[in-house]
């Protein structure tokens, strides 16, 4: 169902496409969006290893909720920090793409501890994550992505 790398030589380790995904602060969210056409959101995330899925936090209703409740398929990339070799002029850069089916988390109680992961990934401290869901944990919505396929790419940019 999904196609192979064409340039194997370049494809990276499924242990290397979850370091980036834990590492990686931002991805874009591609869905089916209206008309047929691609629509593609970049979001915050947080990747869930034991249950290999990735979430991400909502709004109630929108053009990503509209999308995933017309067809759950979605894809997710993310890509690490560009970097360079002593003595090379080009960059390097290792991208991920996961393939999967994104659907809209009910639950009020998993919603709460995924948006809490997620949250814990980017606000400074923990104080401010709780106070944060006290004030619009009951308004946040959750996506969860499970993933299909998942492929990386480590790019050298001659």
């Amino acid at each position: 169902m999904f196609r192979q790398m064409r340039r194997m030589k370049q494809q990276v380790s499924e242990e290397e496409c979850v370091r980036v995904l834990r590492e990686a602060k931002r991805g874009v969210l591609s869905l089916i969006g209206d008309g047929g056409y691609p629509y593609g959101v970049p979001i915050d995330f947080v990747y869930d290893e034991e249950a290999g899925k990735i979430y991400f936090h909502s709004a109630a209703e929108g053009h990503k909720i509209d999308a995933i409740r017309a067809c759950g398929k979605a894809c997710f990339t993310v890509w690490q920090d560009s970097y360079r070799k002593d003595g090379d002029w080009s960059w390097y850069v290792t991208g991920v793409i996961a393939f999967g089916r994104a659907e809209i988390v009910e639950d009020r109680a998993i919603v709460i501890d995924k948006v809490r992961k997620l949250a814990l990934k980017y606000y400074p401290t923990a104080e401010e994550v709780e106070k944060e869901i006290a004030r619009d944990g009951n308004r946040v919505g959750l996506i969860a992505l499970t993933v299909e396929h998942m492929t990386g790419k480590l790019v050298h940019e001659k």
